[in-house]
């Protein structure tokens, strides 16, 4: 176990934190009266937020459990980590593969003030946290090849963290920056919030985020899928986080405002 120790971080209590909100809408503990006023008007606009929450924190696990099941990787980079929910991503790497490396990424100190929870890994595995701006890729790859092989498949994870980054700040040169840099046969497993299904109550909601401080961008199905250009998609695609191979049948519920997929680089 190894990465950033958490030391004393002044956290502002006064405003609403997206990551305590999502903390709350999963119904965590790590969150203030504050970002529960914010989730209980954002849940008032749309009722169907902290399911989308729940949605978008299974797609993680499953498509984390594809890769390691199925394609066999043994290396994880998650940006945007956010508050540790169990299971965390290198929990279910490690249950699938004890020697899996995770390298975690956030630049928020609300996460560094919980990154020792991020650092309980097995023994034979390593877990790993960095404290970088996602907005800064060639730094987060120096630093984290210091613990990832990059001759070797790497799991590019970025959950729910692209919609905080707008085209015009740099998303997509970020996204490419990172995968010009793993090798064929390492994957990007993403989601990005959209307005495709419920327009309304996402405008509403982005109005409520942005009140709060909180610059949020919802893109189609086709903008999302423009982070996959050159990567082979694993089926289904590019669909709500809620559909990507679900392990039950469907719910009846209407499709969260997410969309995931999980892209394959290969050779050439």
């Amino acid at each position: 176990m190894s990465g950033t120790e958490p030391g004393l971080t002044e956290i502002d209590t006064t405003r609403p934190h997206p990551a305590r909100v999502y903390d709350w809408f999963l119904g965590g503990k790590d969150n203030y009266p504050v970002d529960e006023r914010l989730g209980r008007q954002i849940t008032a606009i749309d009722a169907g937020a902290p399911r989308a929450a729940r949605a978008n924190r299974a797609f993680m696990r499953r498509a984390t459990r594809l890769l390691a099941e199925e394609a066999g990787i043994r290396q994880f980079l998650d940006l945007g980590t956010g508050i540790p929910t169990e299971p965390n991503l290198h929990q279910v790497a490690q249950s699938v593969a004890a020697d899996a490396r995770v390298v975690y990424v956030d630049n928020d100190p609300i996460v560094l003030a919980h990154a020792a929870a991020l650092l309980r890994g097995t023994p034979e595995g390593v877990t790993h946290y960095l404290q970088a701006d996602a907005r800064e890729p060639g730094t987060i790859l120096e630093q984290a090849a210091r613990v990832l092989d990059f001759d070797r498949p790497v799991a590019l994870s970025l959950i729910a963290l692209l919609h905080f980054v707008a085209d015009e700040d740099g998303a997509h040169d970020m996204v490419a920056t990172l995968l010009d840099a793993l090798a064929p046969g390492s994957c990007l497993v993403l989601s990005a919030m959209t307005a495709d299904f419920e327009p309304e109550n996402v405008r509403r909601g982005i109005a409520a985020y942005t009140a709060g401080g909180v610059t949020l961008v919802a893109r189609s199905r086709a903008e999302v899928a423009r982070f996959f250009t050159g990567l082979d998609l694993v089926d289904p695609g590019v669909v709500a986080v809620s559909d990507w191979r679900p392990e039950t049948g469907p719910d009846g519920e209407p499709p969260v405002s997410l969309y995931g997929g999980v892209g394959r680089k290969t050779a050439g």
